[in-house]
């Protein structure tokens, strides 16, 4: 018989309980038991979601405070030594948030993914320990709690180090050996708790382009773990991408199993053979973890037949492409949702019924009545949605088939020079990159808006408010180009979502980004439009009350496309020129009401790269196109920025290169100037924007600090070519810490200048 599993469940809870248990402690106003009594409350919730709807293996070990990767950095002891003076969960916190006097660890994007892990940091003088308490603490406490002997989840070693990073040069995988013998010890601790476990070791690296290099490491160390105790069953697990050639080492290996995406890697299906000849346990992700449409069931149990007629149904599970953290918790709170729209979703909690319909009528075993139900429920909204007007709109197809214009028209040299005439900004030009602190009231303000309890008039008086607060501090501030500080703004996406034709919104679809971080996702169903201009009110307010330049402040469509759940039966490539051309209408909306910079963000830009190399052309060019083609209304003496966060460039440069801006703005503060080096040695000609302060981190940089990190920066590149702003947006951070923060950064330059 075949059975079902999870990867890995999503740990926010279904109304972000984690979120705000998280943020008391974190400001003082609960204290560490109260943290760990709403996590085992999550724990134990979860895992009776998936015990109820009939999943036969679920996880424990994929709970985490922040992210799974900095718990593996404490299960394998190596702390980076800045951190040592601390202890428990001050300590752990500290990694990923810095501290009065250690700075956060760098952070960056999971694979092609918006969810965030803390990067290892390691050494040639690293060391490793094993503290095994929280993975044999939640095994345990599902088992008691909710009669579950569970799946535990691991970071893969190889996976791991492939991910880290090191201070001094090192390759982080010459510690593969040390590492893998803290990993069998613990799989010795786990072999104790059960007669039978079944342990699951994280490796998507091996879907990207650098399995080829590791695949010499596969027999070695999954060899070695799988002799430690013949009660555990271990599995190895990879997603978003296809992992044929690690199969064909895994298959030597010794390992029960092998966990594959059957939705965004089809070319799994190549490998079926060799597994086959194999004594393998195959693990088949055929319901989507990262998107939100409800899977096409009858398809799916076609997928999993075929599988089965080649593996056996006795060495098949079928689950989830990859983790349900990708995904809304549940539609059990969505109320104001359009019904048509609604009946097309399936959430987090929603997936484990398809996977258990899908696991049942593959065995030919009886559905529940409510499994009927849902079954046929899913005909029915699959057909609806395919002829659905609310999908097709005529007018947005012909004007994406009738395009001509792809870029602006001045090359770069030229418009440089026209913007600096007109701009008259100065050397070491400072600004932010947009936001401003998102504070409680601002908050209640919209909410009470959104819900009527406020009149339009009283709710832009306090917009207003919020703008001239921003206004006068930054003038006060001294810096050079002002924002507006989107009070008006809920996300970066969403806000542009909710003015265009063709989306819809959740009340409740709330996606871990990291740590307390979640964001709400829009859902793009169908042909995209701009009924009318989005920011062009409050951009121009903002300027009226200031002689300095204030930016308008937009969202690139690419980011638009990458950071929605978007529509799955039209190429991504023609949805984002769908997208390109709102942002084209609103950059000319903009500069006709005298806005002189536009930023667009490409914050996730290098996120939606595919991750293997023989599709990534395709990628480039559909991204690059829909920049430029978004900022091409743009007159010469505009000067375009964008910015882009926590991603590695040294791949892609040419490619950024390519899009044209006028500015560029990144993150360097975690990572050592290493990403600015690469635009010296690329050759850049465009100016830059690297980030002087972490904005992830709530400590204070002080003016010295400032200064030398600035005079770092200028050992990479020249004061005519840098502009001076924080890593990226201030909206998740405290007044009380960005007035000094900033106060600090304009105080730095003037010093700088002088000098």
């Amino acid at each position: 018989m075949i059975k079902s599993y999870v990867t890995g469940f999503a740990r926010i809870g279904e109304q972000r309980e984690l979120k705000r248990a998280l943020e008391a402690y974190w400001s003082g106003k609960a204290d560490e038991a109260s943290l760990q009594k709403c996590a085992k409350e999550l724990r134990v919730r979860h895992w009776k979601y998936q015990k109820d709807a009939g999943i036969d293996v679920i996880s424990s070990n994929d709970f985490s405070f922040y992210d799974l990767v900095l718990d593996t950095i404490f299960t394998l002891g190596c702390v980076p030594p800045r951190f040592v003076g601390l202890s428990g969960l001050e300590q752990y916190f500290a990694l990923a948030r810095g501290s009065k006097n250690a700075v956060a660890m760098e952070m960056t994007k999971w694979f092609n993914t918006n969810y965030h892990y803390i990067v290892p940091e390691l050494s040639r003088e690293s060391k490793f320990s094993l503290n095994a308490d929280k993975i044999i603490a939640e095994y345990t406490e599902a088992k008691t709690e909710a009669g579950i002997k569970t799946k535990i989840n691991l970071i893969g070693p190889i996976t791991f180090l492939a991910l880290a990073k090191t201070t001094d040069g090192s390759d982080a995988l010459e510690h593969l050996s040390r590492v893998c013998e803290v990993y069998a010890e613990l799989l010795e601790r786990i072999s104790g708790l059960d007669d039978e476990i079944l342990v699951q070791f994280d490796e998507p690296i091996f879907v990207t382009d650098r399995a080829e290099s590791l695949l010499k490491n596969i027999v070695p160390v999954y060899s070695r773990l799988s002799r430690v105790s013949s009660s555990l069953k271990l599995i190895v697990a990879t997603y978003f991408e296809h992992a044929n050639e690690a199969c064909k080492e895994l298959v030597k290996s010794g390992v029960y199993g092998v966990a594959l995406d059957f939705v965004y890697g089809e070319k799994n299906r190549d490998v079926l053979e060799v597994l086959a000849g194999s004594n393998l346990v195959l693990f088949a992700g055929v319901i989507d973890g990262r998107n939100i449409w409800k899977s096409d069931i009858d398809k799916k149990l076609a997928l999993v037949n075929e599988i089965a007629a080649k593996i056996g149904k006795d060495r098949l599970f079928v689950g989830t492409s990859c983790s349900l953290l990708h995904v809304p918790y549940t539609l059990k709170y969505e109320n104001k949702l359009s019904s048509e729209v609604k009946s097309w979703l399936s959430f987090g909690v929603e997936k484990l019924d398809e996977v258990a319909i899908v696991t049942a009528l593959a065995n030919k075993t009886e559905l529940t009545s409510a499994q009927k139900a849902t079954y046929e429920d899913n005909k029915t909204s699959a057909a609806a949605r395919l002829n659905s007007p609310l999908i097709h709109d005529n007018a947005v197809q012909s004007r994406v088939a009738s395009l001509d214009k792809f870029e602006r028209s001045t090359p770069y040299a030229e418009r440089i020079k026209l913007q600096k005439e007109a701009l008259k900004y100065p050397e070491l030009p400072t600004t932010t990159i947009g936001s401003f602190p998102q504070t409680a009231e601002l908050r209640a303000v919209r909410n009470a808006y959104k819900k009527g309890l406020i009149d339009t008039a009283a709710y832009e008086a306090d917009i207003k408010k919020y703008i001239d607060e921003c206004i006068v501090f930054q003038e006060e501030c001294g810096l050079d180009v002002l924002v507006h500080g989107e009070p008006e703004r809920n996300d970066m996406v969403e806000y542009f979502g909710e003015q265009l034709k063709g989306y819809a919104f959740s009340e409740n679809g709330w996606v871990q980004s990291y740590g307390s971080r979640c964001v709400k996702p829009p859902l793009l169903y169908g042909d995209v439009s701009r009924p009318e201009p989005m920011t062009v009110k409050w951009i121009s307010y903002a300027q009226s009350k200031t002689d300095k330049i204030v930016k308008g402040m937009l969202t690139g469509p690419v980011t638009i496309l990458n950071w929605s759940f978007v529509r799955d039966d039209l190429p991504r490539a023609q949805i984002a020129k769908q997208l390109a051309l709102c942002i084209y209408d609103e950059i000319d909306d903009l500069q006709k009401a005298g806005i002189k910079i536009v930023q667009v963000d490409e914050a996730a830009f290098k996120e939606g790269y595919p991750l293997r190399r023989e599709n990534i052309p395709a990628y480039e060019k559909f991204a690059v196109d829909c920049f430029k083609l978004s900022v091409s209304s743009a007159q010469p003496q505009t000067q375009i920025h964008t910015h882009m966060c926590y991603s590695e460039f040294n791949d892609i440069i040419k490619t950024i290169e390519a899009m044209d801006a006028d500015v560029i703005s990144i993150e360097t503060a975690r990572s050592g100037n290493e990403l600015l080096k690469i635009f010296k040695q690329a050759g850049y000609k465009q100016e830059v924007g690297p980030g002087v302060y972490d904005i992830h981190s709530p400590r204070v940089p002080s003016v010295d600090e400032l200064v030398a990190q600035i005079k770092a920066l200028l050992e990479v590149l020249p004061k005519s070519q840098l502009w001076i702003n924080p890593d990226c947006g201030l909206k998740t951070r405290k007044w009380d810490e960005v007035r000094p923060s900033l106060k600090n950064m304009t105080q730095a330059v003037r010093i700088i200048r002088g000098e």
